[in-house]
């Protein structure tokens, strides 16, 4: 069995101003205090095989500055991948057109570009898998794919669509077996099928086959007397079984690359405060990872 590589969606620093806002109150957007090739350095530093981007990483997406990302990358050995939202309203910086993204991926030296549906799925929305409003906007995009997939064929990029925080398993099994190319693939988010009350394992094991790109995340269910919510923590402090989860995945997916990526709460804590949390939580996910997961050794493990 291949040996995996690991990587790190630059989201896991989102409070550092890397990967996006994501529900911010008012807009509110965090600065950087060190950009995306100081972030290379640190994840040298760490034993990481490469970084999962976004627009908001790379600042402006034009040849120069896609130049300097790519050879800053070559140089200290990282792969790169390309994450984008079709329509994000939360975070503007990371949208972009199927078309561009697989120009924009190429351009950085990379070979996968990830994508975001956006998807707006209106209530009640248990039990509301392919359901015609939400149908109709997949087949919306699927026209857009058939439309961008010269660009990949020109480039050698892979598209992976992901099951976002809108969208069930089987809707987004159902347009990539329409689009029926194999370039397009999975990005598998390990937790983003709680948003729609779909059970994690159950996404897990649905999409894995053809996952080409991971989000590899834990998350952590509490519960009090109003109900109950589940936030991001360290890979391996949650409540998702990661070790099964990833025997799954180096049983059945083509994946030869983990990027984990975690969703950290500055909750009531000072910004200050927060990012260290968040910081601190990472190390720990790439320690867990590593000796735990043993992600890296698998041609050990295996033969």
């Amino acid at each position: 069995m291949k040996k995996l590589k690991l990587g790190m969606h630059t989201y896991t620093l989102h409070l550092w101003g890397f990967g996006q806002i994501w529900f911010s109150p008012g807009g509110e957007t965090y600065d950087k205090e060190f950009d995306l090739v100081a972030l290379m350095d640190k994840s040298v530093e760490w034993g990481l095989d490469g970084l999962h981007v976004t627009g908001t990483d790379l600042e402006t997406r034009d040849d120069k500055r896609l130049a300097e990302i790519a050879k800053a990358a070559k140089d200290r050995g990282l792969y790169l991948e390309y994450n984008f939202s079709l329509n994000e309203e939360s975070d503007k910086r990371i949208n972009d057109t199927f078309a561009n993204a697989a120009s924009v991926c190429h351009k950085l030296g990379g070979d996968l570009a990830k994508c975001s549906l956006d998807i707006r799925r209106t209530g009640p929305v248990y039990g509301s898998c392919m359901r015609p409003d939400v149908m109709r906007q997949l087949a919306d995009i699927h026209d857009q794919v058939k439309a961008a997939l010269p660009e990949y064929d020109k480039y050698g990029v892979r598209l992976a669509i992901e099951n976002h925080t809108e969208t069930y398993a089987d809707e987004i099994l159902w347009l990539v077996d329409q689009i029926n190319h194999p370039l397009v693939g999975v990005c598998l988010d390990t937790v983003n099928s709680f948003p729609v009350l779909e059970g994690p394992e159950v996404a897990v094991e649905k999409l894995a086959p053809k996952a080409i790109c991971v989000h590899f995340c834990d998350h952590k269910l509490d519960r009090d007397e109003y109900g109950a919510r589940f936030h991001g923590v360290a890979i391996g402090e949650g409540d998702i079984d990661c070790g099964k989860i990833l025997d799954l995945l180096r049983r059945v997916s083509p994946l030869d690359r983990i990027t984990f990526e975690i969703e950290w709460d500055k909750g009531n804590d000072s910004l200050e405060e927060a990012k260290k949390k968040e910081m601190d939580a990472c190390l720990r996910s790439i320690k867990y990872c590593r000796e735990v997961l043993k992600i890296g050794q698998e041609d050990k493990l295996f033969g």
